[in-house]
């Protein structure tokens, strides 16, 4: 099998990469992000201000957090809505992580920046007992009250990343390397990635790998501009981008659409040409 693009021999290079946490309610997921971001030197991103970013154009904080939180049958009821609102948080998570040297926790960050440079896919792990404690720490919850909290929330981001992803968040292979606290502390965790994340250099964001992330990055521009856009803000589209160019697929109702779908993404800052062979008109009914 082909080395990926990315992955360099035999060369000095900075380490700049991205790591994602993926967590459970209460599973130590904040603490190690924020105990990679303090080791490395590098940003600590949170859903919070990615929600934050992406509500700037038009949809409140408290619709986003409700697609990113609530089950399918609250997204399922806004089929068109939930496509917004993924273009929106992908948009401003690919933006913020860029230049690398970031460190995000929050719902499938993984999933999110695919096709982009190498990421370090992390998961992080608590037997119950300690979960429970967490939560009833922090909410003041009664034994009862957190562990059917965890137990909703936990059902809750596992529908979730089923109806949107097709995966179970909880398979391992999803992951570049799984941490379980049974027993390890946290800073034992963190000594573990932030390790892994310096020795290995397809996790370095060397020119290509730059590349990939920044053609990551305007794709998902490009889709959100579409998204936002009152004369295409209807169409739902999958966009790639390699060296400027950026091609835009989908299906549209009619084909005198084309030079909109042209205009708009062409208006993306850092597209020099647009490809839209793969547009298709809906199927008559």
């Amino acid at each position: 099998m082909p080395a990926h693009p990315c992955i360099m021999e035999e060369q000095e290079i900075t380490v700049v990469s991205v790591i994602t946490v993926s967590r459970g309610s209460f599973s130590g997921g904040r603490m190690l992000a924020e105990c990679l971001a303090d080791r490395l030197g590098y940003r600590c991103v949170d859903r919070d201000v990615i929600v934050e970013k992406a509500a700037a154009h038009g949809v409140s904080q408290k619709e986003l957090l409700d697609a990113l939180q609530k089950p399918p049958s609250f997204l399922e009821r806004f089929t068109h809505r939930k496509y917004l609102y993924l273009t929106l948080i992908q948009a401003a998570l690919t933006e913020e992580v860029r230049g690398g040297r970031a460190v995000y926790h929050g719902n499938a960050g993984h999933l999110l920046l695919e096709g982009g440079s190498p990421i370090l896919r992390t998961r992080i792990v608590a037997p119950l007992p300690m979960r429970v404690t967490m939560a009833r720490e922090r909410l003041r919850f009664s034994e009862e009250e957190a562990l059917a909290y965890i137990h909703r929330m936990d059902d809750a981001r596992r529908k979730w990343t089923q109806y949107l992803y097709g995966v179970d968040w909880s398979d391992p292979s999803l992951y570049d390397i799984v941490v379980n606290l049974e027993y390890i502390s946290i800073h034992a965790a963190c000594e573990t990635v932030s390790s892994l994340a310096k020795a290995q250099d397809c996790y370095s964001f060397g020119p290509e790998c730059q590349a990939a992330m920044d053609d990551l990055a305007l794709a998902a521009q490009v889709k959100l501009r579409l998204a936002i856009e009152p004369t295409t803000q209807h169409l739902e589209f999958a966009v790639a981008a390699r060296s400027g160019v950026a091609s835009v697929r989908g299906k549209v109702s009619a084909m005198d659409l084309l030079p909109e779908i042209e205009r708009v993404a062409a208006a993306t800052p850092g597209v020099k040409e647009v490809n839209l062979d793969e547009m298709a008109p809906l199927p008559q009914a």
